[in-house]
């Protein structure tokens, strides 16, 4: 995975380089030594060219900082205390999120008040209150972390915080093709295109039925033998009309094919349409494999859910499009399902291709992917569109593992879901949030992440 890239501003005061110079060269050696425990987790970090102290040079930080359009965010550390108006004006002007780091070099100071003075390297936090008041004050977002770097997990809070900007950078940057339009009547998650690139910022691209044909035609015999081998390593196949299989894998190479014409970052794909679309067949299986690449997918032309899981699945790779279908009151339990779509990565047994029964166009039948979720901890994450903004719904949730593969439900997408509170207490709290029938699940993610990435969008975010 590529790395995230972070601006690291480091802020103090002329004052101290004019009176007590001596001090300077061990702040900067804890700054250097900051930056290294965030590159050990697997961050790029662009620093500014050199430490911060009057408006010029927080000024030429900024204008760096913004000249970089791969930079998710802005991490703030106060080496000391820094008069807040030599900052602000750049503070303001940044384009990406802004996270504070507040921390200092020494974890106790009691100890040491009989033999050393260790106030001038550990002063840092009122410089940061001062700060943090101004930005308040000028409608600033910021999020900020406080913490030992080695006695509390403010590093690993911090680059959390980094991956959040990072997902919320995605979702405004993306690109999400739509195949087969939106299906006619579901009005939860459809928003206008226009508002959603005014908005939110992502740019929606829909497959003409010219291409959709022109990129079929374009797919050779030997790309479909090599598609299907590559299946029969990766899944157990069983399916037993090999000529729907080949259609189909014509017609998931046709949408991969585009994708990668349009630069695209994920894509939904309405089943009733998909004939209209110029494809033979529903590509279920591709579908399925546009999560397992790492792209954004939803179902149904549900372009909102597709770029909400795009921007998840960049950073958070355990991620899936889902849907709640069935309630089991007894064990408190929801059945996640849906046609044929699913993260490969995330089953609880290999992933396996089954002849798919489809009469709802004139592609007839196809073939898609079966399998269940696997066992574990994940979010369930919802962005639902409200009369003039959108809500983030979050809930932590555990996946039981309780699909068998030779069960009733063997032939289909199972996961079985155990919500936080009772199932009737969380079905009703999700829907009088908003909550809209397709969301992302994401395995691996912190809550306070993902509320986080919803407070950079500006989304209301709702905890059930």
């Amino acid at each position: 995975m590529k790395k995230i890239k972070i601006a690291y501003l480091p802020l103090y005061i002329k004052l101290y380089d004019d009176s007590v110079p001596q001090e300077r060269g061990p702040m900067e050696a804890y700054m250097r030594r900051l930056i290294a425990m965030i590159e050990e987790r697997g961050f790029e970090v662009v620093p500014a060219d050199g430490i911060c102290r009057v408006r010029e040079e927080f000024d030429r930080a900024a204008e760096k900082f913004n000249a970089d359009p791969e930079i998710a965010a802005v991490v703030t550390q106060h080496l000391a205390y820094s008069p807040s108006l030599e900052s602000i004006g750049a503070l303001l002007s940044l384009r990406a999120p802004l996270i504070v780091l507040d921390t200092t070099p020494d974890y106790e100071l009691v100890r040491a008040a009989g033999t050393e003075n260790r106030i001038m390297p550990n002063h840092g936090i009122h410089g940061v209150q001062d700060m943090c008041s101004m930005l308040r004050r000028n409608g600033r977002s910021y999020e900020i972390c406080a913490g030992h770097a080695l006695h509390s997990g403010v590093i690993d809070e911090l680059c959390g915080l980094c991956r959040a900007a990072y997902a919320a950078k995605t979702l405004r940057e993306c690109r999400i093709g739509m195949v087969g339009g939106e299906f006619e009547g579901m009005g939860d998650f459809r928003v206008p295109d226009l508002r959603l690139s005014r908005e939110i910022g992502f740019q929606t691209v829909r497959m003409t039925a010219e291409e959709g044909r022109a990129f079929s035609a374009a797919v050779s015999e030997q790309e479909i033998a090599e598609e299907l081998a590559d299946d029969a390593a990766r899944y157990d196949v069983r399916v037993e009309d090999r000529t729907a299989y080949a259609d189909a894998a014509r017609a998931g190479l046709a949408v991969r094919r585009w994708m990668e014409a349009e630069k695209l970052d994920g894509v939904t794909v309405n089943f009733l349409h998909a004939d209209e679309a110029g494809l033979a067949k529903m590509p279920f299986v591709e579908c399925c494999k546009v999560l397992e690449r790492g792209q954004g997918y939803a179902g149904e032309g549900d372009n909102l859910t597709a770029a909400l899981v795009a921007a998840l699945i960049r950073t958070w790779p355990d991620t899936t499009f889902t849907e709640m279908f069935c309630p089991d009151w007894e064990r408190d339990l929801i059945l996640m399902s849906h046609m044929g779509e699913l993260n490969p990565r995330l089953t609880a047994w290999k992933p396996v291709a089954v002849d798919k029964p489809f009469n709802y166009n004139s592609c007839g039948d196809t073939v898609a992917l079966s399998g269940c979720f696997r066992a574990g901890q994940a979010v369930l994450v919802n962005l639902a569109p409200m009369a003039e903004s959108f809500s983030l719904i979050l809930s932590e949730v555990e996946l039981t593992g309780d699909g068998t593969p030779d069960g009733a439900y063997a032939d289909s997408v199972q996961g079985w879901l155990k919500p936080a509170r009772p199932l009737a207490d969380f079905l009703k709290a999700y829907s009088l949030a908003g909550g809209t029938h397709h969301s992302a699940l994401v395995y691996g993610a912190k809550l306070c992440e993902l509320a986080a990435f919803g407070r950079m969008m500006g989304f209301e975010t709702v905890i059930l």
